[in-house]
This record gives structure tokens, C-alpha cells and sequence, in this order.
């Protein structure tokens, strides 16, 4: 049994004898009784609060959105311009001002998907490294650092693999999906499968930092405060899973607005919203989430041509449809609208239960002319 953070002293009652600069030391470099009133409304014990953080955050985000979507839309008036000039000089009839909608059962394109889940992601990874640069921390500690990065990807996507092998597996064995034609054949699988596994290491890149990355570790520290209130020996775990409450209501929220999809398959998402919460409080980082939830939605979506939360993907590799009950076979949404797709996620909880805890990264931020505040953060096990 490791020791747990929450399970050491307090540090203001360690001894005094250390060479590291204890909390008392720290909060009156950054805010604490000594500090004139203006400071301690911006500085807290950690370094610019947590509120002030959020909101400069997602006002950069909001500014960003505002900003894209203004260029899109002026780009859109424009080409419709010059489309009716060039109709009314042909004499032909002006193009209608909106494009048609899109057909909601056509497979999702691969490129768009690229396209779009790149930007965003390299959008919120830019604003917070800036946010790093203003709060003066390193940026690994939003999730992105840890301990061997690359293996944990790839223990969390062989995870991801056989979690959604046997979840479809099942529901074949059990006569709940159907797979009627085989789409690709020779060297397009190979293309395929590569440009389906760059979007969906996108889209787990984009939803593990965006829900479990800045924001969950901001909403953390600014929740130690509140934790230290209710048991001051557990507070950085009360703080973390509070926290946790509010984004995976946000995570669960984010699917509400998926074609297809069901409450059962809802209830699935916040399911998984559990497993990448609990992977990222044992793993101490991002990787392992993002190595599942990369290989589940490329198994599912690609290899086994299934509907992924009610959509399906240009360029899969079988054609495939739901037979019986849908409360079974998922119906519209896939496999994560079946009632199978618990047991299979509880199963991953359990794995992670008994995977060996690493480090969750120091709340502390780095002020200049002072050492970093080391906390213990060994986490329990």
C-alpha cells in the first residue's frame, strides 16, 4: 500500500528544519496574509486562482470560436456573391443563399472529421500552453506529462481493442448484429484504416484534453480549498473528484446532441466517462484515456463498421446492421446503446482498480525567484 497525499501532514506542520519553502512560505509569496488585498483576489495558493484561470480560458476559447466562425461565414457571403454575379451574368437563375442539408444518414467523411477534430484540438492545446506560460507552470501538468507516455498509450489501445472485440464478438454470438457485405478490399484497407486511426487519435485527443485535461486539473486545485474544508488529510482526492463531477457532466452533455443516440447509450457514455476519469486518477496523465478511447472508436467505427454513437464512417470496413432488441443490439446508436456495453466497461474499471497508481502531477505553480513548493502526490492504491 502506497502512501496517499491526503494521509501525510499538513506541510505547515512538518519540520521546520527543511531546505523546501514550506506552505506558510509560499502563500505569502503568492497571496497568502502578507500580501496586500488587490494580490489576494488574484493569487491564491497555487498561483492565479482557479476561477480567474477559467475564465481567461474560456474567453480566449470563446474569442478564438467567434473569431473562426466570422471568417467562415464571410468566406461563405463572399463565394455566394460572386456565384450570383457569375449566375446573373450567364442569365441563369441566382444559387440559393443556404446550402442544402447534409443527408443525416450519409457516412461521416473522414477528411472533415480530420479537419475539424485537428483544429480544435490544436486550437485548445495552443491556448493552454499559453495558459501555462501566464499561470508560470509546467504544461505537462494538464495531463500530457507522466510517467512513459508512449507505453501507456498503447496499454490503453490494446485496452480499448479487445474491451470493443468483445463487446461486438457478443452481440455476433448472440445473433444482435449482422455483418452483410465486406467494403474495402486490398491495399484501400490499408488507407482506410491509417486516415480512420489520425481522426479518432484526433477526436481522443481532443475530448480527453478538453474534458480531463486544463480544465479538470484548474477545477482541482481550485477545489483544495473545499476539500481541506470537508477532511483536510483527503482534500487533494475530494478536490479531484469534484471536479470530476463537473466534467463528466460536460462530457455526457457534449453526446446529447449525436445523431442516434439513445439514454441507454447516454448512460454508456458516462459510463466511459468513468473509465477515462478513474485511467487518468491512476495513471496520473491523459495517455492511457486517449489510447482507449482512440482504439475503441477506431474499432468500432472502422474495423468492425459498426455505428459509433449513431454515426457511421465513410471508408469501414464491413457494412453491418442491429437485429432484435434494441435494448440488446443497440439499435441506432451501436454497440454502446447495448445493455451488454456495461458489464464490458465495469470490467475495464475493475483493471484499472488493480493497475499500479503513478504520481498525479504537483499542484504548485513555478513564481520566479522561488523553488517550486514540492507537494506529496503519490496517489493511494
Amino acid at each position: 500500500m502506497e502512501s496517499s497525499p491526503e494521509q501525510l501532514p499538513a506541510p505547515e506542520l512538518q519540520a521546520s528544519t527543511s531546505t523546501e519553502p514550506t506552505f506558510a512560505d509560499f502563500s505569502t509569496l503568492a497571496g497568502g496574509p502578507d500580501a496586500s488585498p488587490a494580490r489576494r483576489i488574484f493569487i491564491g495558493q497555487y498561483g492565479l486562482r482557479a476561477g480567474w484561470s477559467l475564465l481567461i480560458y474560456c474567453a480566449i476559447l470563446v474569442s478564438i470560436v467567434f473569431t473562426v466562425r466570422g471568417v467562415v461565414e464571410y468566406n461563405k457571403a463572399r463565394k455566394h456573391q460572386a456565384a450570383v454575379a457569375a449566375a446573373k451574368a450567364a442569365g441563369k437563375p441566382a444559387p440559393a443563399a443556404t446550402a442544402p442539408k447534409p443527408d443525416p444518414n450519409a457516412p461521416m467523411p473522414i477528411k472533415g472529421g480530420m479537419e475539424q477534430e485537428g483544429i480544435a484540438f490544436v486550437a485548445i492545446l495552443l491556448v493552454s500552453m499559453l495558459m501555462a506560460l501566464i499561470e508560470r507552470r509546467r504544461f505537462t501538468a494538464y495531463g500530457l506529462g507522466g510517467q512513459g507516455a508512449p507505453g501507456r498509450f498503447f496499454v490503453g489501445a490494446i485496452w480499448g481493442f479487445i474491451a470493443l472485440s468483445i463487446l461486438v464478438g457478443t452481440l455476433r454470438v448472440f445473433h444482435l448484429v449482422s455483418f452483410d457485405a465486406q467494403l474495402d478490399h486490398g491495399w484501400p484497407i490499408f488507407g482506410w484504416g491509417v486516415a480512420a486511426f489520425v481522426l479518432f487519435l484526433f477526436v481522443g485527443l481532443l475530448e480527453e484534453y478538453l474534458f480531463r485535461g486544463y480544465i479538470q486539473f484548474t477545477l482541482t486545485r481550485g477545489m483544495v480549498s473545499l476539500g481541506n474544508r470537508i477532511s483536510r488529510p483527503h482534500a487533494r482526492t475530494i478536490a479531484f473528484w469534484i471536479a470530476t463531477l463537473i466534467t463528466s457532466a460536460l462530457f455526457f452533455f457534449a453526446h446529447t446532441g449525436n445523431g442516434g443516440e439513445d439514454a441507454l447509450g447516454l448512460f454508456q457514455v458516462f459510463l466511459a466517462g468513468v473509465v477515462f476519469v478513474l485511467a487518468l486518477w491512476r495513471t496520473g496523465s491523459l495517455w492511457w484515456g486517449i489510447g482507449f478511447h482512440t482504439a475503441w472508436d477506431w474499432s468500432q467505427s472502422f474495423l468492425f463498421g459498426v455505428p459509433d454513437s449513431g454515426l457511421i464512417m465513410q471508408g469501414r470496413l464491413f457494412s453491418t446492421h442491429a437485429l432484435g432488441n434494441p435494448l440488446l443490439s443497440g439499435g441506432t446508436a451501436g454497440p454502446e446503446g447495448s445493455v451488454l456495453c456495461s458489464p464490458i466497461l465495469l470490467l475495464v474499471i475493475v483493471v484499472l482498480c488493480f493497475t499500479r497508481s503513478s504520481p498525479q502531477p504537483p499542484l504548485e505553480t513555478k513564481m520566479s525567484g522561488a523553488p517550486p513548493v514540492q507537494l506529496p502526490v503519490t496517489l493511494e492504491a
